[in-house]
């Protein structure tokens, strides 16, 4: 069921939002060749409860999963698309990194992520980066009170098709604000006037994620980490959006 949020409430997710993405940002800057992944996550936490909030991943637990997720920070890594478990791996040069990061402040959760090239890579997967950042933003503008669901998940289609790219499949954003996932289910293919209706209050995860490959997925034996199931590398980025009469507002922006 679909929990739109008041104007108060929005207000806090906005306050939450704008300490995601300075945490985030942070975080970003250190992604580098030799550095272990779980050094991002000691991090992110870090800066997480240093702000009195907390973070939204560690021990989340996903409806009818019976595993806890062991970390604050998502560190996925080329191939991997998405809810990479931070370790003692280290990045290379030339690796894609997905950083993705939930935060709670006064109860209420935002969500966020980006796509980090590390040192040289070469210009498809720079075009594939920036193909992913834009296709949200694209997305985004279609967040419009009257319109559908399908309005966002068809025009980032649209986008990452036109510039060559394919859509990740069965993963998508959602709902989020009173817990970390919720409805609505935002697909990142789909078709113009059908989904849930957009309302005013309503609070958004859009997660665009591209990739080189056909955009089927596996799950990885940790349980958590999804990849490309041909091993394509792929990027991801994320906004909280709230849904306002004055347009779209992203809520994780500095």
């Amino acid at each position: 069921m679909i929990k739109l949020k008041t104007p108060e409430q929005i207000e806090i997710l906005r306050a939450g939002g704008e300490r995601l993405a300075k945490i985030l940002a942070t975080v970003a800057r250190e992604v580098k060749a030799g550095v272990e992944t779980r050094a991002l996550d000691d991090l992110a936490q870090k800066l997480i409860l240093a702000g009195g909030d907390k973070p939204a991943f560690l021990n989340y637990r996903p409806a009818g999963s019976r595993l806890a997720y062991p970390a604050s920070l998502c560190v996925s890594i080329n191939e991997e698309i998405v809810h990479g478990i931070p370790s003692n791996r280290k990045i290379a040069d030339s690796d894609v990194v997905s950083i993705d990061l939930g935060l709670i402040h006064n109860g209420m959760y935002t969500d966020m992520a980006v796509t980090v090239a590390v040192g040289e890579v070469d210009k498809i997967k720079k075009k594939m980066i920036e193909v992913a950042r834009e296709a949200l933003n694209v997305g985004i503008k279609e967040a419009k009170i009257g319109g559908h669901i399908g309005d966002i998940s068809q025009a980032i289609e649209d986008f990452i098709i036109g510039q060559g790219f394919d859509v990740v499949l069965d993963l998508a954003g959602h709902g989020v604000g009173f817990q970390a996932h919720e409805d609505p289910f935002i697909p990142n293919y789909g078709k113009k006037g059908k989904g849930e209706k957009i309302e005013e209050g309503l609070v958004l995860a859009i997660e665009p994620m591209v990739t080189l490959g056909d955009g089927k997925i596996k799950l990885e034996k940790d349980g958590f980490t999804f990849t490309t199931r041909n091993k394509e590398w792929c990027a991801h980025f994320e906004h909280t959006i709230a849904v306002t009469k004055n347009g779209p507002k992203i809520l994780t922006k500095l």
